[in-house]
């Protein structure tokens, strides 16, 4: 395998990780961001202990978090890949941006990812995701777990 075409592959999937939220586009993208289950870790930003939990799980999850929003954009830069064979952690900056229905509000979070990725016979698929917050403005409304 290319480590170039690999840390593109990685690089890509950040991408359609923030589609999902985005685009709400809770059908199709999960499939080919996660591997199943999946190791999540939004302590940062939420009420919710780490957990494993299969991805359908975690799509009906983030299919209600992100029912109350208008509106999100997610961008995720200065990817930093290390790969490990079929194995790979990537560091990465997010600003994540969330106009509440109605406009009631904004919920801005600044952090960091540190994920793992894994190679599956489907591509490279994010395996681990943990996201660091390191500042927010406004308040997630209360259907986000708190």
């Amino acid at each position: 395998m290319n480590a170039l075409a690999d840390r593109a592959d990685i690089i890509e999937l950040f991408g359609r990780y923030a589609d999902i939220a985005d685009r709400k586009e809770f059908t199709r993208l999960p499939g080919l961001v996660f591997t199943d289950p999946v190791t999540l870790d939004f302590s940062s930003v939420a009420d919710i202990p780490p957990m494993t939990t299969p991805l359908s799980d975690y799509v009906e999850v983030l299919r209600a978090s992100f029912a109350p929003f208008a509106a999100t954009h997610h961008v995720i830069t200065g990817h930093v890949v290390e790969l490990d064979g079929d194995r790979a952690t990537v560091h990465a900056h997010v600003r994540a941006e969330h106009w509440v229905a109605g406009g009631s509000g904004r919920w801005l979070v600044v952090g960091f990812y540190d994920n793992e990725a894994v190679r599956t016979a489907a591509g490279w698929r994010l395996s681990r995701v943990k996201l660091t917050a390191t500042h927010q403005e406004g308040a997630a409304p209360a259907t986000v777990p708190r």
